[in-house]
């Protein structure tokens, strides 16, 4: 499921991502999170800084994407940027997306950004994620 161009990012930082996502483990997102970790979300107009703010992100989106049509569809590394395709369907909506993330030097998670299309799926993410951030805060 890979394609790289020129260096290869490590693949256990990759590997301990799907891992994650895959089994909504909060603690281990934690974990990857460097402390400065910026987030990028298609739903909020301004960066998301920090890695506890990061983490209630990213564990709202995996609750919103809990279902058994998620799945990763294309891999792409490069250095330091790994970029994620995903696909999902949400109350009949087909949802295609992807997950751009940018590791620093100690192998954590320095950016996380997300892009999502089409523009009905962005305003049901927008819907969804509104009512879990609001249980997460």
């Amino acid at each position: 499921m890979s394609s790289q161009l020129g260096e290869k990012v490590s693949v256990a930082r990759v590997d301990a991502w799907y891992r994650a996502a895959k089994n909504h483990d909060r603690t281990e997102i934690e974990n990857m999170l460097a402390q400065d970790v910026v987030f990028f979300s298609p739903v909020v107009h301004t960066p998301q800084r920090g890695k506890k703010i990061t983490a209630i992100y990213l564990s709202a989106a995996f609750n919103v994407f809990s279902n058994q049509s998620f799945k990763y569809v294309r891999e792409v590394n490069h250095r330091d940027d790994t970029v994620l395709e995903f696909e999902v369907e949400i109350d009949g909506v087909h949802i295609n997306g992807i997950d751009m993330i940018r590791w620093n030097a100690a192998g954590q998670i320095a950016e996380f950004k997300v892009m999502v299309r089409p523009l009905q799926g962005v305003n049901m993410l927008h819907k969804k994620m509104q009512e879990m951030l609001a249980q997460a805060k």
